[in-house]
């Protein structure tokens, strides 16, 4: 495994991420003892990062997969002081059948000084962990200014239950508004953001990658086959494997014949230079500008596995030329809409 710092920070944290989504204890998903497994052979491999949230589980049980982890981590072994753990906190944490993105009673989500501290105790207990090393903002709190939410931060970091902040699904202008906040108080501020970025999703390019690295922030990839899409998806779908295929932005994409021919263009191109798929599509994202690691999220041992192959490839020019051709990125703002 290949390590890299966090941003600007001293942490060194290896160059893949361990995705714990899929970790809810469901049959259909992945089950307590496979995910127990999967975090094993992730930390044999070398892979330190675990990233979480505290939503993560079902509508009944909201903060299953950091329960999970939590028993994981009491297995002792020195899993816990091997692991940088990063989980988050936004959404509605209300375990009364709620989807997580509505709010089902005032001051269970969101960024406000109450909800941070509630939320942090909260995963603190799940994890069965005395503190967390990256504590992410789920999304951005239109409601709450910095001030509020950087004050809540240091207390909690004074008393040692978080290490570092840092965001996920902030716009560019939010990171600049969040770290000059933090700036003006002495504190760090964000220490890396986690967005949505691949090979067919590149519009972070524009604003959100350029002002992570501007101050100094980590650049952490979620969803880096898009679902599926970039996975193998029409080679599976022709060998009715792979249940993604048919489902969320695969399905969609696949329905629209644009989408089509350029997942066509693109499964062509790698297998002409007799490489997988996904592969190379975590490989385009280990060698973009900021890019700290991208997150995996495997639900089984090959898939970790092929995930790791990825972290040794080095992709040929005219490979990353063609990727260019068929996924052209949006360039940089203003450029991107302006002159």
């Amino acid at each position: 495994m290949k390590y890299t710092q966090l941003g600007r920070t001293g942490l060194k944290v290896s160059r893949l991420v361990l995705g714990t989504m899929n970790f809810t204890g469901e049959a259909d998903a992945t089950d307590e003892q496979s995910s127990h497994a999967l975090m094993d052979a992730a930390l044999d491999a070398g892979i330190n990062f675990f990233d979480t949230a505290n939503i993560y589980g079902t509508d009944e049980e909201k903060g299953a997969t950091e329960r999970i982890i939590g028993s994981w981590f009491a297995q002792g072994g020195g899993r816990r002081d091997k692991v940088v753990l990063a989980t988050k906190l936004y959404g509605n944490m209300t375990n009364d059948g709620t989807p997580w993105h509505q709010q089902s009673w005032p001051n269970h989500d969101r960024l406000s000084a109450l909800n941070i501290r509630r939320a942090v105790d909260a995963s603190l207990t799940r994890l069965r962990t005395d503190h967390i090393d990256v504590y992410q903002f789920h999304h951005i709190d239109r409601a709450t200014p910095f001030e509020e939410i950087w004050q809540a931060i240091d207390v909690l970091i004074r008393q040692g239950k978080i290490l570092y902040a840092a965001s996920s699904n902030f716009p560019g202008y939010k990171i600049a508004q969040a770290n000059e906040t933090a700036t003006a108080r002495g504190l760090a501020g964000l220490v890396s953001e986690q967005c949505l970025y691949n090979l067919f999703e590149r519009r972070a390019e524009m604003d959100v990658i350029p002002a992570a690295q501007e101050y100094g922030l980590g650049v952490i990839p979620w969803s880096p086959l898009h679902q599926g899409l970039l996975g193998g998806a029409l080679r599976k779908e022709r060998e009715g494997t792979g249940s993604r295929t048919h489902v969320g932005r695969s399905a969609t994409g696949l329905a629209d014949p644009a989408v089509r021919a350029q997942v066509e263009a693109y499964e062509k191109v790698v297998a002409e230079h007799g490489m997988e798929p996904g592969e190379v599509a975590l490989a385009w994202l280990l060698g973009r500008p900021g890019v700290t690691g991208p997150i995996v999220g495997p639900r089984t041992a090959e898939q970790l596995e092929s995930a790791l192959r990825a972290v040794e490839l080095d992709l040929p020019a005219s490979l990353s030329a063609s990727l260019d051709a068929i996924f052209p990125g949006p360039g940089p703002a203003p450029e991107a809409f302006a002159w």
